[in-house]
């Protein structure tokens, strides 16, 4: 079955209808498209699925807390998560409300504002690394606390996404586990939920989930 186009892809922002799909299904169609917030675009190249209150991998696993209450509401919302007491990574809310799935941006290319991006990430900073993995990519887009909640399908939101101008060449597309995911949901044959496309330097390169010792 064809791909249904939500919207002009190079004029207006992906729309509820979008995102109002299986996660699987929008993290792909994610791949390309791209990710604006001030002077700085982003074009996606990689991306990670998570499916909710089911996917052991997931923030909202065990259910709604005052962290996950974002990716349990409307489809497009935006939910901005600190982490390792450091960073902040940046995920669009999908399918139907209460579900709490989400697709984590995982990687991409800037396309727009690189001079403002490398205020942020570092002058020096090679382009391919400006917003290469999900901490990386959040700041370059200036993505924090105060964006967390956005609904990037309101008209006039501060962050907008809009679909790839072209749909990626199915055979270039990958996936494989999701980075980082201990325990069950790192599975890679069971939860082969990480996207990408083959051949973009940007893509960020796979690494488990750090072994922890006992206490």
């Amino acid at each position: 079955m064809p791909r249904v186009r939500h919207t002009d892809p190079v004029t207006d922002p992906l729309t509820a209808a979008f995102y109002d799909r299986p996660v699987l299904e929008v993290a792909v169609d994610l791949l390309g498209a791209t990710v604006t917030h001030g002077e700085v675009t982003v074009r996606l190249t990689e991306v990670e699925a998570y499916a909710g209150v089911g996917d052991p991998g997931s923030h909202a696993f065990r259910g709604q807390t005052p962290r996950t209450a974002v990716m349990f509401g409307p489809p497009g919302g935006l939910y901005v998560y600190f982490t390792y007491g450091m960073h902040w990574c940046a995920n669009l809310v999908c399918g139907p409300q209460g579900q709490a799935s989400a697709v984590l941006l995982r990687a991409g290319e800037v396309v727009a504002g690189e001079l403002a991006a490398r205020a942020r990430r570092g002058m020096a900073c090679p382009p391919r690394d400006l917003a290469r993995g999900p901490a990386r990519l959040a700041s370059a887009l200036g993505l924090s606390r105060d964006q967390n909640g956005l609904r990037t399908t309101d008209p006039g939101c501060p962050v907008q996404v809009r679909g790839a101008a072209e749909p990626v060449d199915p055979a270039r597309l990958r996936t494989g586990a999701r980075v980082g995911v201990s325990g069950p949901g790192g599975d890679g044959t069971a939860y082969p939920w990480r996207f990408w496309v083959d051949g973009e330097a940007t893509v960020s390169p796979y690494r488990p989930a750090a072994s922890r010792s006992r206490r």
